[in-house]
């Protein structure tokens, strides 16, 4: 029996041996010419031109919105704020103070009183409107979808020309769509920021990120110190030039005795009151063209500044990506952007038929 079991051993070993070695796959790869990768470096090009204008409508809208906001609440909060009488009485306190405790400094009042009027516009203005549209997170999320809408646009290209799918990837990580200093950290391909899943876990984007930021100081960052400072400079002379009455109030009020001080000091006040009031609708219309002024400036700045406005990683990522092929590309084919009725992330429909930015969740998706 054992010797049996051998024999069949030894003979399908022997079979196996006999059995000729299988052919390798001759198959020759697809050869792709040089102009067909010319007519998919246009074709990238193109979908990276339209990704591009369909996110600027997008971050048009968003940026439309938070002006619109800003400016409620300047009518609403700030200027309300700012020329009511107890404000202004606790401003002339403020210049006093700053006067009598700063020496020889050169305007001295107008500068400190322009960081206290920064400061109090930011929280009672840009920080409440940025909890409903934040400038930095329409930046972020521009960015975000153009490279959704890259990825949607190229999956028809590798088809069209017949190219390989790990042809075409090979391309795309041949193209530089982040180079940041220090290399390679901060660097990253085509192909690497549209398979980064998340694409906050790639460390060249977040870099990006944190460029563009700190270059913009923070986007939405309000009135330009130039417009506050002209601001606090004009409210600061006014409240100093008060400050001379008032202390000759004050010292005939001391000098005539408790009660009839009482009588002059309320007669003061009440005569303050009344002024402040006369003058108050004077101080709103100066106040509120100061302030759209500003707000003008800051918004065409957000959205035209190519650097570091709403769009500046956008413009960072096409401008990569298109410099980069520009060389071998000749006129490129027109993609369709997104239509204008389709909404965008984040967008919800008013009833006057616009929509606003309002973050979305973190499952939106270019199609949406």
């Amino acid at each position: 029996m054992n010797l049996r079991s051998l024999i069949v051993v030894l003979m399908v070993a022997l079979a196996g041996c006999a059995t000729p070695d299988r052919a390798p796959d001759l198959t020759p790869p697809v050869l792709i010419s040089e102009n067909t990768w010319r007519q998919v470096d246009r074709d990238i090009v193109a979908a990276s031109l339209a990704a591009t204008g369909s996110v600027k409508n997008y971050a048009r809208r968003s940026m439309e919105s938070w002006r619109d906001r800003v400016y409620q609440r300047n009518e609403a909060e700030f200027i309300p704020w700012f020329t009511s009488y107890w404000t202004q009485q606790w401003l002339t306190i403020k210049v006093a103070w700053y006067k009598a405790s700063t020496g020889a400094e050169t305007d001295p009042a107008a500068s400190r009183l322009a960081t206290y009027l920064q400061e109090q516009y930011h929280d009672r203005v840009l920080e409440p409107v940025a909890k409903e549209i934040d400038p930095d997170a329409v930046m972020e999320l521009a960015m975000k979808l153009y490279v959704q809408l890259l990825d949607k646009q190229f999956q028809g290209i590798a088809q069209r020309y017949g190219v390989p799918l790990d042809q075409f990837d090979r391309r795309l990580k041949d193209i530089p769509a982040i180079a940041l200093a220090p290399p390679p950290a901060h660097s990253a391909s085509l192909y690497q920021i549209l398979h980064a899943d998340p694409i906050d876990s790639l460390p060249a984007y977040v870099a990006l990120v944190d460029r563009i930021r700190n270059a913009a100081g923070g986007t939405g960052a309000g009135p330009s110190d130039a417009s506050i400072s002209s601001l606090a400079k004009r409210t600061s002379e006014k409240l100093e030039a008060t400050l001379v009455p008032r202390g000759a109030a004050s010292a005939a009020a001391a000098a005539v005795g408790e009660v009839a001080g009482m009588m002059i000091s309320i007669a003061a006040a009440g005569f303050s009151a009344i002024l402040h009031e006369n003058e108050r609708p004077e101080m709103v219309e100066q106040l509120r063209v100061i302030l759209n002024v500003a707000l003008n400036d800051e918004w065409r700045s957000l959205m035209e500044n190519p650097a570091t406005g709403v769009m500046g990683g956008v413009n960072y990522l096409s401008g990569q990506i298109e410099g980069n092929l520009t060389k071998t590309v000749t006129l490129p084919v027109k993609f369709e952007p997104v239509p204008r009725e389709v909404p965008l992330p984040g967008e919800q429909p008013l009833q006057d038929g616009r929509s606003v930015y309002d973050a979305p969740a973190d499952d939106w998706n270019a199609d949406q």
